[in-house]
Parts: structure tokens; C-alpha cells; sequence
């Protein structure tokens, strides 16, 4: 029966906005974890239709002595309702007190569904209504096969490749008209048991995630900084770009997820990546082991407000009292800029992309004009040319102030991905030409007297791994928790 008080102690954390769900389970036994998530967000999804049938029933008033609290309650009706092997506890009196209902519970569920017109118990749940508009997004592995031999893969398996996916379809897909690589599949399309997807032929990421390698891209050879790579979509995503040539300097502070981002980078085959267990704010930018860097990508800790399937949308009221939020996300923003502005201190970095899932402002287009305010003309956006120009949504006018927004991205669940936020800085240089994204790299490694073949040269002895302790942002977990990146 502890299990079920855990379990009901978490929903009264949610009720009384005490964390997210992720932070609230993380103090479950982790033996327990996986089993008590499973039950907190069905109940969640069931909440209304399982108080209905509570309330119609009497059952709290009836059964006060044992019952507790309405979370408790729940929790033990959820699962004489809709779990299959019921309440799993042993016989004792609060098992008792709810099951001398059951079949009053039964029966008013029933009629429950009867009233509300449905036939399945799923059709009462509770879901993000802007799921269904997101697709399965699925990025070809080209460092493990190419686009073609992916795309008659999935024919084989029986898809059929359409130009645009109905939304009734199952077995289609098409190819992504932004993102090279990158295949588009109905939203409920799950490629988890495929051989494809097992030997990390194809890695499931989405849309906007890509955007951040992709406006980056940096040419083969390369020597580039993932900032904050965990879990690796975007580090082997950068692999891809560079075809396994170059070097990827990936870092991770975190130990358990740097595990998950040492397991990504092998299952994808990129021998390109060099991962180390240390904190970016960290490193000594003159060190000289940085000094052929020209890339870095940053994708730093955010409120992750832009991610679809976050479950927020199953608390009640989830959004912070507004001096939480306030400061929360000045407390992420400083973090923000802090990394931004300690990127562009390394010598020979001639782009760096900015990324975050927030769609709030202080996190997007005010971060980025704090950091070419505090880059003194050091650094500029690119413009609009340079960065998906294609792409419809761009950055808040009204919240750029100074900022050009046509040079910064946004994406929304109405474009199909999840929230998301892309800027790019690239270095002012004094002489040489500036060319469009094609031409870029070449010019300014030029203008900076760094060779564009440096790493054919001979390549950098590889550095040992260090593992360097600091502080986590109080927001990682929960960041963590819900990010597709």
C-alpha cells in the first residue's frame, strides 16, 4: 500500500504546484520510479471522469476513516477501473473500503461513458490536443547508410512515400522540405521496434531540433564545441553534417547523461566525437587545445516550455505564481547568457548557434540582445539568407528591440514541432568578404589566418576525459525530463 501513498502524495505535490511531475517523482525509490510515473500520469489523464464517478458514488464521505485524501482515493479507483490486474496491494482495509464499491464504481463509469457518448476507456483521457499536430520526425543516419537505401527501407516495410501526409494516414511518408535527411511519418508512428532504429540507422528527433546543426554547419573537417550535448541527437546530427570527418569536442557534466550521450554516439557509428564528462563554463578558451575551434553550438538548460508532451497539460493550474516564474527565468537567462558570452571568448570561433525549447522571450530574443550588446561589435547575427531562409516563423518583433527578428528563429506546435528557438552569432571581421552560408566558413577562416585544412595537418592528440564537478542548474532535471532533442 506505500506505493499507492507515494503515488497520491505526488498528485498533492502537483495539486499544490510543489514541481513538476519529473522533480516530484525523482524522490520515489528508483525502484519504484517507473512503476509510480505510470500510475501518477494515467490517473492524471483519467482525473475528471475518475473524480466523477468518485463523487457520484459517495465514496470519500462513505469511507472517510480510510480514504484519507482525494489523491489516495484516486489513485485506488484508477486502478480497480482501468488497471488489469486492479489494485495491486495486499488485503487490508483501505483496499477494502474501496472494493466493498466496486461494483457501484463500475457500473457509474460505465454510465459515464454512456453519457459522454464513447466506447473506449482511452476516449475519456485527457490529451495535449497539440500532439496530434506534431509528426514522427525521423533523421537518416548518413555516418551508417544513405538517404536512398533509408528511403527503400521504409518502402519495404510497406510506407508508402506521399508528398503531403493525410491525416488519417498510417503507413506514409515524406520527405521533409527544410531539414536534408529528414523524413516525415504520421504522429502516432512508433519505429521503436524497427531494425533501423535498433542499430541507430535512424535517430528520432524532431524538426526543430535539427535546426540548431543545421544552420551551424560547419564543413567537413572541421573542429567544432558541442556545448551541452546530452543526449547527442544534436552531436550526432553534427557528425552527420561534417561525414564523420573533423572533429566534435562534445561536452556533458552531468555523469548519468553523459552515459546516455557516450551510448548515443556509439550505437550512431561517429568517430568524429570526443566526449568529456566536464562542464563548458569550465574551460580555459586560450587553452591551445581549443585553438582550431571555429564552431560551437549551444544548447544550454531552458524552461522547456515549447515542449509538446511535457504533461503539463495534466496539472491543474501548472503555470508558476508570477514572481516563481519571473524568477526562474532570470535565473535561467543570466545562465544563458553566461554560456553565450563564454563562447565567444575562444580565439578562433567564427559561428556559434544558440538554441533553447522556451518560447519565452527573456530566454529567446532578450538573451540574444544582451549577448551582442555584451559582445561590444565582436559578433553579429546572421542574416536572415544564412538562416533557413525558407522558414516562415521568425523571432518576436515586438521583443527584438534593436535585434533584427527576421535573423532569428521560432517554431510552434501550428508549424508542426515542438517550441522551439534558434539564433546564430558570426564573428565581425574587418577584411574579406562576407559570403552566404555556402562560402561563409571559407571566408572568414581566411580572414582569421586559419587554414581550412588545419586538421588535415595532423590531428590533435585527443584529450583525456576529465570529469569536473559544479553546480547544476536547478532546472536540468526537469529540462531533462521532457526534451526530444
Amino acid at each position: 500500500m506505500n506505493f499507492y501513498y507515494e503515488s497520491a502524495k505526488i498528485i498533492e505535490q502537483l495539486n499544490t504546484k510543489q514541481g513538476s511531475i519529473q522533480s516530484c517523482l525523482a524522490s520515489v525509490d528508483e525502484k519504484q520510479r517507473k512503476r509510480a510515473a505510470a500510475l501518477v500520469i494515467e490517473t492524471l489523464k483519467y482525473r475528471a471522469p475518475l473524480n466523477d464517478v468518485i463523487h457520484t458514488t459517495s465514496l470519500l464521505s462513505a469511507e472517510k476513516r480510510y480514504l484519507k485524501t482525494p489523491s489516495l482515493a484516486l489513485v485506488l479507483v484508477h486502478d480497480l477501473l482501468l488497471a488489469k490486474g486492479g489494485i495491486q496491494a495486499k488485503d487490508g482495509p483501505i483496499k477494502q473500503a474501496v472494493l466493498r464499491h466496486r461494483t457501484r464504481l463500475q457500473a457509474e463509469w460505465v454510465k459515464l461513458k454512456i453519457k459522454r457518448g464513447v466506447r473506449s476507456d482511452a476516449e475519456l483521457a485527457q490529451e495535449d490536443e497539440r500532439q496530434a499536430q506534431i509528426s514522427r520526425y525521423v533523421r537518416v543516419n548518413t555516418n551508417k547508410w544513405s538517404f536512398s537505401e533509408a528511403v527503400s527501407h521504409f518502402i519495404a516495410q510497406g510506407y508508402v512515400r506521399v508528398q503531403c501526409i493525410s491525416p488519417t494516414s498510417e503507413k506514409e511518408f515524406h520527405i521533409d522540405e527544410h531539414i536534408q535527411n529528414l523524413l516525415v511519418f504520421p504522429s502516432k508512428t512508433s519505429l521503436l521496434a524497427d531494425a533501423a532504429y535498433g542499430g541507430g540507422m535512424v535517430i528520432l528527433q524532431d524538426k526543430a531540433s535539427c535546426f540548431s546543426a543545421a544552420i551551424l554547419a560547419p564543413p567537413p573537417d572541421s573542429v567544432v564545441i558541442d556545448a551541452t550535448a546530452a543526449p547527442g541527437n544534436k552531436t550526432t546530427h553534427l557528425s552527420a553534417l561534417m561525414k564523420n570527418t573533423g572533429q566534435i569536442i562534445a561536452f556533458e557534466k552531468d555523469k548519468k547523461r553523459f552515459a546516455t550521450l557516450e551510448k548515443m554516439v556509439s550505437k550512431a557509428g561517429c568517430k568524429n566525437v570526443e566526449t568529456n564528462c566536464q562542464d563548458f563554463l569550465q574551460t580555459q578558451p586560450s587553452d591551445p587545445i581549443f585553438s582550431q575551434v571555429t564552431h560551437i553550438l549551444l544548447d544550454p538548460s531552458c524552461s522547456g516550455s515549447g515542449i509538446v508532451g511535457r504533461l503539463d497539460h495534466l496539472v491543474e493550474n501548472r503555470e508558476d505564481d508570477g514572481s516563481k516564474k519571473e524568477d526562474r527565468l532570470r535565473k535561467l537567462s543570466t545562465f544563458q547568457r553566461q554560456i553565450i558570452e563564454h563562447a565567444m571568448q575562444f580565439p578562433s570561433v567564427v559561428k556559434i548557434v544558440y538554441s533553447t525549447c522556451s518560447t519565452h522571450p527573456e530566454e529567446n530574443e532578450d538573451v540574444v540582445r544582451d549577448a551582442l550588446t555584451a559582445s561590444s561589435g565582436r559578433f553579429e547575427l546572421v542574416p536572415r539568407s544564412e538562416a533557413l531562409p525558407t522558414w516562415s516563423r521568425r523571432g518576436l518583433d515586438s521583443k527584438s528591440r534593436g535585434v533584427d527578428a527576421q535573423s532569428l528563429i521560432r517554431c510552434s506546435p501550428e508549424d508542426g514541432t515542438n517550441g522551439f528557438f534558434v539564433a546564430c552569432f558570426r564573428r565581425v571581421h574587418n577584411r574579406g568578404k562576407r559570403k552566404n552560408a555556402d562560402g561563409l566558413q571559407n571566408e572568414v577562416i581566411s580572414a582569421t589566418g586559419i587554414a581550412e585544412d588545419a586538421y588535415d595537418k595532423g590531428k590533435r592528440k585527443r584529450r583525456r576525459k576529465q570529469v569536473v564537478k559544479s553546480e547544476q542548474s536547478e532546472d536540468e532535471a526537469q529540462e531533462w525530463g521532457g526534451i526530444l532533442s
